[in-house]
């Protein structure tokens, strides 16, 4: 089953790099790296840009236009809100607080920027993914771990929206 994951993630990841912006798939990739120089986790949440619209526009504002150009200010405190309530990550066996960064529009996805800083130690980690769940039904969301040495990657759904890697 594990090597069906990681085929799914390689299939989709070329929806990532189409300018076209209808898509037929609904997909984020969320990128975990670590590190230790830094002690931090650095996260890169690559969501289609049209979908982060819809769900702005249907939980916040309607009138919202995601835009490099002309973007009203508060995109970026409807975004954190709204990541901070679908994704959440747990190191070793807690609940980590993390800092939203910022976004970048590259194409048609928009990279959401974010780290958890003061991470000395990783036994574990747990992200339970929601994002989009509640506008798309057929929404998955691939979460790809680099961390310690060991690269992992996870297809999460609605029905399974949580991965956990051990490392003890």
């Amino acid at each position: 089953m594990k090597p069906l994951h990681l085929l799914i993630a390689i299939l989709i990841s070329p929806l990532f790099i189409s300018s076209n912006t209808e898509h037929e798939y609904y997909v984020s990739v969320t990128e975990v790296a670590y590190s230790k120089e830094q002690q931090s986790l650095q996260i890169i949440s690559q969501i289609f840009i049209d979908d982060l619209e819809v769900l702005i526009r249907k939980r916040y504002d309607e009138r919202i236009t995601l835009s490099v150009d002309e973007e009203s200010r508060v995109v970026d405190d409807y975004i954190q809100r709204y990541l901070t309530s679908k994704l959440q990550i747990n190191i070793n066996g807690k609940p980590a607080a993390y800092n939203y960064l910022g976004k970048a529009y590259k194409e048609d996805i928009a990279y959401c920027y974010i780290e958890i800083e003061n991470v000395e130690t990783i036994k574990s980690i747990e992200i339970t993914n929601q994002v989009l769940f509640d506008v798309y039904s057929s929404q998955q969301n691939i979460v790809r771990m680099k961390l310690l040495n060991r690269n992992k990657s996870f297809l999460l759904v609605p029905e399974n929206d949580t991965c956990l890697l051990n490392f003890e």
